[in-house]
């Protein structure tokens, strides 16, 4: 008997959260977190974070027109030259400017996720990224530097617990040193004494996600740290505190 043929795993986007179809002004993309190296199918349970975030981004701009998906990947490896995780970042870039036209598209990455969303932050569509605890390869002769020229005109944020003992903090500090050289539109908020799922500070970093990603998106007003952050020179603007109790007294 024949074999039958495995059938090609696609990458899709999930369910949309936040504007009503018709009504679409701006999209997140939520790429959650993966492995350095693996072909099976991604997790249930690696969404959390990015389910997470998507709810908080639908919930302070119900009137806005902000769809929020978050995206299924083929598989849950980068798996080396493959960067299976950017292409799908890329392709989910591609799949909004299909649904929803010439909207402003931000890619929103935890982990592996946010490295692939950095890597396919040059795509057309996209205006900002946003990497929480980036995971980055080492540096070193063996692996040239992670690109950053592709960020160049985008809106980019960084945030890293510094008791990170996942992905090295000082990998994406090293990263966004480098992209502030050719784009001041970067900034990196460090989590003091949180580790690489950010918890501890868990409401503070979503609401550091929304207020960065609703304001380059839809023209809000910055909240003051991230205001600074961004006309900060470097370091200072790269290794921002993030405080106790931010988006506690921020009015939208």
């Amino acid at each position: 008997m024949a074999q039958q043929a495995t059938p090609v795993r696609e990458a899709r986007l999930g369910r949309m959260v936040g504007a009503r179809p018709g009504s679409v002004n701006a999209v997140v993309l939520l790429l959650p977190g993966g492995e350095e190296t693996s072909v099976r199918r991604p997790a249930g349970r690696a969404t959390g974070t990015a389910r997470a975030l998507a709810r908080a981004m639908a919930r302070h701009s119900r009137t806005e027109g902000l769809a929020t998906y978050v995206v299924r990947y083929r598989r849950r490896g980068w798996n080396g030259a493959e960067a299976d995780l950017a292409r799908d970042a890329s392709w989910a870039a591609d799949e909004s400017v299909r649904l929803h036209g010439d909207v402003p598209v931000c890619l929103a990455g935890t982990g592996m996720g946010a490295r692939a969303a950095l890597r396919a932050g040059g795509h057309e569509a996209v205006n900002t990224v946003l990497a929480l605890a980036p995971w980055l390869p080492p540096d070193g002769p063996a692996e040239p530097p992670e690109p950053v020229k592709q960020l160049a005109g985008r809106r980019v944020l960084i945030v890293h617990g510094t008791e990170d003992r996942n992905t090295d903090p000082e990998l994406s500090f090293r990263l966004a040193e480098r992209a502030k050289k050719a784009n001041r539109d970067v900034c990196r908020f460090e989590v003091h004494t949180d580790g690489h799922r950010l918890h501890r500070y868990r409401s503070e970093v979503l609401a550091l996600s929304t207020d960065f990603a609703l304001g380059s998106l839809r023209g809000r007003p910055f909240s003051r740290p991230v205001e600074d952050a961004l006309a900060a020179p470097p370091p200072i603007g790269l290794r921002m505190p993030l405080a106790s109790g931010f988006g506690r007294t921020l009015i939208r």
